[in-house]
């Protein structure tokens, strides 16, 4: 790439062109467009418009977003993770399990595990290592 070539991408750029527009004017392949306005940062990282603009669901202070990337909604783990504890029931749980127990024959549900076999430790350990209703 020239250096007139570099200076009329910065130019196209600013304007707001998309790197296959200015592929196509300048005749370069896309790939080098894209990959000389990321080493520059023309590829639009610096513009946010109001749109991009969040607020943390749980405390309300402004989130900044990243650019391309997945819009955030909290501003740290510790929001996010007393957001969704206080708001259980916007969860949607999908790994529900149904199980009998191996030791107290009661039936159970667990959340994530499709591997459990009992419902409590205390069966774990009465099962495991014995003493229990069958001695």
């Amino acid at each position: 790439m020239t250096d007139r070539q570099e200076e009329q991408v910065r130019r196209m750029k600013a304007g707001g062109c998309g790197y296959v527009k200015i592929a196509r004017e300048l005749g370069l392949s896309e790939n080098t467009v894209k990959s000389f306005c990321r080493r520059k940062g023309l590829n639009g990282a610096a513009d946010t418009a109001d749109g991009d603009k969040r607020n943390c669901l749980c405390c309300g202070t402004q989130v900044r977003q990243n650019p391309g990337r997945k819009v955030k909604k909290f501003c740290s783990d510790k929001c996010r993770n007393a957001w969704w504890n206080s708001h259980q029931d916007r969860v949607e749980r999908r790994a529900h399990y149904g199980f009998i127990c191996a030791y107290c024959k009661k039936p159970f549900t667990a959340y994530g595990n499709a591997g459990r076999k009992y419902c409590c430790h205390a069966c774990y350990v009465a099962d495991r290592f014995g003493g229990g209703a069958d001695e």
